[in-house]
């Protein structure tokens, strides 16, 4: 027997004050990932007096080209714009079922059958909550829930891990080559302050951009990066490899003036909003990636509609360069680190093809959960 969406949720319409937000807690469908990857930092907040809410275990959805699935669970309150809209269980369902209802690929599937307009489709709200849901009691209902968010858990604890590995290496960094602690502050012989120009390579030239029109009749299989984060998937790709992103305009730094970065590997294809880097003489993609993580480079943006980090400019930035022996050596330190970064990225995804593949089988009932004890 199935329901439909109505019957466990309705739409959010409350409203929040822009001036009870930051850009952690706003969220627009330009911050929200593709592929159920949650969201990041908004870019900037809007410049209206108040926009929507949303509330801890809301389920927000991007209503913009349906196909990308950006979905995000909320573990906090905020607002967010108009075209995300938020779903909200209604006292009789649990909060993280609806979640997995929304994010099943036959929701896309059917929020996009069911669009209006062509070049931007969008979700019609009044036939979103059409949309048929399986008819499973509260426990079962938790039992499901409970099922796919271990596996949605253990990939958010991979996240912090890494987070946390990466914010160690960065304190090693920091450490020897900012605060210069094991030098007594002083900068040692054979070491000398150069610009960027003499320690990256920059690779924008193979860059090639592809429009979303372009995009949709591509295969979801590589991920296609702008300045900030995973835009979209596409069957092609640019580069293979370990390589830093360092954003070139639009949102290019944060609030504190470090550049936007994104550490990637594998096969990927990138727009031309992005930098794409390595490293020479010594200097390896995970020491740039620590290097420029911490480096202001406010002073180098340029453009005040648009901001910018301009080859020229990013090519001029002053640096510490120590010699070869002494960054092959920290090398080896950093680089267990990164590793283990990339190992659990790896393992994050086989998690989430798992999640997708049980997904849809214990929606339909093909998995039965009554018997499951949890």
């Amino acid at each position: 027997m199935k329901s439909k969406l109505s019957d466990i949720c309705f739409y959010c319409k409350e409203k929040i004050a822009i001036a009870e937000l930051s850009r952690e807690n706003y969220i627009s469908t330009e911050n929200m990932l593709p592929n159920k990857n949650g969201v990041t930092i908004a870019a900037s907040l809007p410049t209206t007096i108040q926009t929507q809410k949303y509330e801890k275990g809301d389920v927000l959805v991007s209503n913009i080209r349906p196909y990308f699935k950006k979905i995000w669970l909320a573990n906090k309150k905020g607002g967010c714009s108009n075209d995300v809209l938020v779903f909200r269980a209604k006292n009789d369902i649990e909060p993280r079922y609806l979640y997995y209802v929304l994010a099943n690929n036959s929701f896309f599937e059917y929020s996009m059958a069911t669009a209006k307009g062509t070049k931007m489709p969008r979700g019609d709200k009044k036939a979103l909550m059409e949309y048929g849901i399986p008819d499973f009691d509260l426990k079962e209902q938790h039992k499901i829930a409970s099922i796919l968010s271990t596996i949605d858990d253990k990939i958010q604890l991979n996240n912090k891990i890494n987070k946390n590995l990466f914010e160690q290496a960065q304190a090693l960094y920091k450490d020897r080559y900012i605060d210069l602690s094991s030098t007594a502050g002083k900068i040692p012989d054979g070491w000398h302050i150069g610009t960027v120009s003499e320690i990256i390579e920059l690779h924008d030239s193979k860059r090639i951009p592809l429009s979303s029109r372009e995009r949709e009749k591509l295969n979801k299989i590589y991920p296609y990066y702008g300045a900030t984060s995973v835009m979209d998937y596409v069957d092609r790709y640019l580069f293979d490899g370990i390589y830093l992103l360092l954003g070139e305009d639009g949102t290019v730094v944060d609030d504190k003036g470090f550049p936007v970065l994104q550490y990637v590997e594998g096969k990927f294809w990138v727009n031309n909003h992005a930098h794409i880097i390595t490293g020479k003489c010594g200097f390896t993609v995970e020491l740039l990636y620590l290097l420029f993580s911490l480096t202001n480079v406010k002073s180098i943006v340029t453009g005040a509609v648009q901001p910018k980090i301009s080859q020229s400019n990013l090519n001029k930035v002053p640096v510490l360069i120590p010699d070869s022996d002494e960054l092959e050596s920290f090398d080896s330190v950093i680089q267990p680190f990164f590793a283990q970064i990339r190992d659990l990225r790896v393992e994050n995804d086989r998690l989430a093809t798992l999640r997708d593949t049980l997904l849809p089988k214990l929606m339909s009932g093909e998995i039965d959960v009554s018997d499951v004890d949890l």
